[in-house]
């Protein structure tokens, strides 16, 4: 299984300034890196405190040029927020400004908030995803394409300049539904999923989903690799675990507010909601814990056939306390998974 650093912002408070934010990401990026994570990953986020990154192929481009090996992911782009035809060249640049390290991740728009501020209602936004994920695969794909759908009417265009790689960079779908992982693992797509709330039953209708749309694809299939994102900080004692899973509680009195809650947000900053999870069940599920523990919790994971684990590790505590458990998670962890 390999591992892969979210590089998602948290940003409580607008006095840390946005500039502070991102080059605490870009240093994060360079650690891992150097201490050989296979790759980082951004998620797109528009007008919110939380996961704050409204320019994700450009923050793969910066990352690319202060890191020298490791995959750059965009986990996710929010395809129903972009016009294909524009951000197909987009893609196809930053690719190359990237070096061919770039796996764009796409997905469609969680957060009713975001999603119709940006004009998009979000009962629409699946719609909305598959025809532009189809017009996208197309563009980057083919020459002069028309399109006669719900979304996109056009006349043949050719976007410029073509590929480096043959269909552009590889891609991954963010999916939740198990019917939803077979179909878009079947059209050859790579699969990010979380259980979220679902435990461990979803998860395992996740994985048997893709393991399926897979072994019908045969050579086809091979190469598709299943991805799974959790919170996870490796904590040093039981004392730092309690003050992350409190630190994490927060966040989450945010988080839920935008993701399943009313969408309550003052000027840019969501407004912390209460939660009907106790911090202790809340800790049940994130992966907020010692050395040896993480790898007991991790080994399911490995026996299930993950590929990748994205850990989201920026929550709310400090940098320093960050890139400490970076090192202490390449250190004395991932060796124990390999």
């Amino acid at each position: 299984m390999d591992f892969c650093i979210q590089l998602s912002a948290d940003y409580p408070n607008k006095s840390y300034g946005g500039d502070r934010v991102y080059k605490d990401m870009v240093e994060q990026a360079i650690l891992a890196d150097q201490l050989g994570f296979e790759s980082i990953s951004m998620t797109e986020h528009h007008l919110i405190n939380v996961l704050m990154m409204p320019a994700p192929l450009q923050f793969a481009v910066k990352i690319a040029a202060h890191t020298k090996h490791i995959k750059i992911i965009t986990s996710v782009v929010v395809l129903p927020l972009h016009d294909m035809r524009v951000f197909a060249g987009e893609i196809v640049a930053a690719d190359i400004f990237t070096n061919q390290r770039l796996l764009l991740g796409v997905g469609r728009g969680a957060y009713k908030f975001e999603m119709e501020r940006l004009g998009v209602p979000i009962i629409e936004t699946q719609e909305r995803f598959d025809e532009a994920l189809a017009v996208l695969k197309a563009l980057l794909s083919e020459e002069e394409v028309s399109w006669d759908g719900e979304y996109y009417k056009f006349e043949p265009l050719t976007i410029m300049p073509r590929p480096v790689r043959k269909g552009g960079p590889p891609m991954m779908v963010a999916v939740v539904n198990p019917d939803r992982v077979y179909s878009y693992a079947k059209e050859g797509m790579h699969i990010q999923t979380t259980p979220l709330a679902g435990g461990q039953g979803l998860l395992e209708r996740q994985v048997n989903s893709f393991q399926r749309a897979k072994e019908e694809q045969s050579e086809v299939g091979e190469n598709l690799t299943l991805t799974l994102s959790r919170v996870g900080f490796v904590a040093r004692s039981e004392h730092a675990r309690q003050s992350h899973l409190e630190t994490a509680y927060a966040y989450y009195r945010r988080f839920d507010n935008v993701f399943t809650g009313p969408g309550i947000v003052d000027a840019g900053m969501i407004r912390p909601l209460p939660r009907e999870q106790s911090i202790e069940e809340l800790g049940e599920n994130l992966l907020i814990c010692s050395p040896g523990e993480m790898v007991d919790r991790l080994m399911p994971y490995v026996e299930l056939g993950i590929d990748r684990m994205v850990l989201n590790i920026n929550f709310g505590v400090s940098q320093e306390e960050t890139l400490e458990s970076i090192q202490c998670f390449a250190e004395e962890v991932i060796p124990q998974l390999r």
